[in-house]
Parts: structure tokens; sequence; C-alpha cells
């Protein structure tokens, strides 16, 4: 509502707390025990109002798309409808890779739009345009909305812990600082590297020849029980002990027989 009446630098702030808020429901909801499969499916509501919906309403009218008629709503449409898949996604499978994203997360993309009108007014100020056409906006937004559904895998800085070491502790609040010195650059700059990383990333291991440890494998295989369990017929692995020698299975197997044919003997007799 904020930026349909022409003020989208509140609206930008609007989506920013909403980011800090996705940030620490899922800590306090941890934190107090009360994780659940409801609480997972209504947060994947709240993230596609705030960071699928919103910054595309945002986007729409920093941009001005509303000048480019019908195909400017549906590139503002695309980003909708390509957070939404990407929550989607995420609810099914978190990733592919440890500690890698697939695609661009949601509040990256909402974060990078709302950097954008940031580095707008940082630039020439809210009441002046930048006289860009507004057809690059618009498919900057459907870029990012495609880069979410995308299979390119991104950072997600989930095994970083706060906290833990002078290191962990010194260096978020150094960064926290930066970013808050000059926030129409910085965050700017932050959001295109971020965005830019994942594209970045696949072409350098792709000239390097390296791959990403898949989650699967980091886990590590898992040693199959035997099939036949105790009783396992001889020569098999499960009956066979290391070095080529007969296990115990084998030799009770053995003895069963012989008793089974001693009393066979006894009854003919």
């Amino acid at each position: 509502m904020k930026a349909s009446g022409g003020e989208v630098l509140v609206a930008s702030y609007a989506i920013f707390v909403a980011a800090l808020f996705d940030i620490l429901d899922g800590r306090a909801a941890r934190m107090t025990g009360n994780v659940s499969r409801f609480g997972a499916e209504y947060d994947s509501i709240a993230d596609t109002v705030s960071f699928g919906v919103a910054p595309a309403v945002l986007a729409f009218h920093a941009g001005d798309f509303v000048s480019l008629g019908w195909a400017g709503w549906v590139m503002a449409f695309v980003y909708t409808a390509c957070a939404s898949l990407r929550l989607a996604r995420f609810n099914v499978s978190s990733g592919r890779y440890h500690g890698r994203f697939d695609g661009l997360p949601s509040p990256a993309g909402a974060g990078m739009v709302l950097s954008a009108v940031w580095f707008k007014h940082f630039l020439v100020g809210p009441d002046v345009g930048l006289g860009i056409p507004p057809v690059i906006p618009a498919l900057g937004v459907m870029g990012l909305g495609l880069l979410m559904v995308s299979p390119i895998p991104y950072h997600s800085f989930k095994n970083v812990r706060f906290g833990q070491s002078y290191s962990a502790t010194v260096i978020p609040v150094i960064v926290s600082i930066l970013l808050l010195l000059e926030p129409g650059l910085n965050f700017f700059l932050v959001g295109i590297a971020y965005v830019a990383s994942g594209p970045l990333g696949v072409l350098w291991r792709w000239r390097t020849g390296r791959a990403l440890p898949l989650v699967a494998e980091e886990e590590g295989p898992v040693s199959p029980e035997p099939a036949d369990g105790p009783d396992a017929e001889p020569g098999s692995p499960a009956a066979t002990a290391p070095g080529g020698a007969t296990g115990p299975n084998v030799t009770s197997l053995a003895e069963r027989l012989g008793h089974a044919g001693s009393r066979d003997r006894e009854g003919e007799a």
C-alpha cells in the first residue's frame, strides 16, 4: 500500500523488518521447543507475502513497470510465482549440497530489490529518477525470480556459529558497522556480490573440475545388514569370517545337520 502511494522507501523498510523477524522467529521456536509442521507451513505463507508479493509490488511501483503495460505486470508476477515455488521446494528439500541452498533464497531476492531502492535514493535522492528505461529493472526482477527456482547452489551460512570464538564475535560486529555506515550503498554491494556468487561459483567449479560434496556423501555410506540374518548360507559374506575362515554360523549349521542325520539313522535301525 505504501509503495502504491509513492512511499517506496517506507515500503522497503517494512520488507527489511520482515526479514529480521524471519531470522528471529525460527530461532525463537527452536529455543522454546515449539517447532511444528504447522509452524513451518505457516512460516512459508508469511514468507510468500513478505518475500514474494511485497518485493514485486515494491519493484513494480519503484521501477515504473506500469509504463511497460501488460509486460510489466507479467515480469512482476514471474518474480512472485518463482518465490512461491522456491519456498515450496525448500519445504520438500533444503538442498543437495552441504551448506548450500538450491537456488537463490527468497529473502536474498527480496533484499536485492529493497537494496536497489536504497541505492537509487543514495545516488539521486527520492524525487529524482535515474533515467534508466523501466525494462532494465523489470528484467532484473524477473532474473532474480528465475535464480530462485534454478538449481544453482548458494551459500546458506547455516553452519556459521556466532559468539563461539573471538573472530566469530568480532567479524559480525565489524560487518554490521560497515553496513550501517552507508546502508544505501553497502547493502546494494553485498546483495550484488551474493546474487553473483552462485553463477560465478558454478563457472569456477566447471573450469577447475571441482565438485561440491553431496549431503548423502558427507553422511557416509550406510553399512547394509546381512540379508539372511544369523542363518546365512555357507560361503556368503555373513557366514564367512575375515581371512576366509568359516564363522560360527557355518559350524552351528553343520552340527544341526549332523544331529539330524544321526536321528535318521536311528529311525531306520
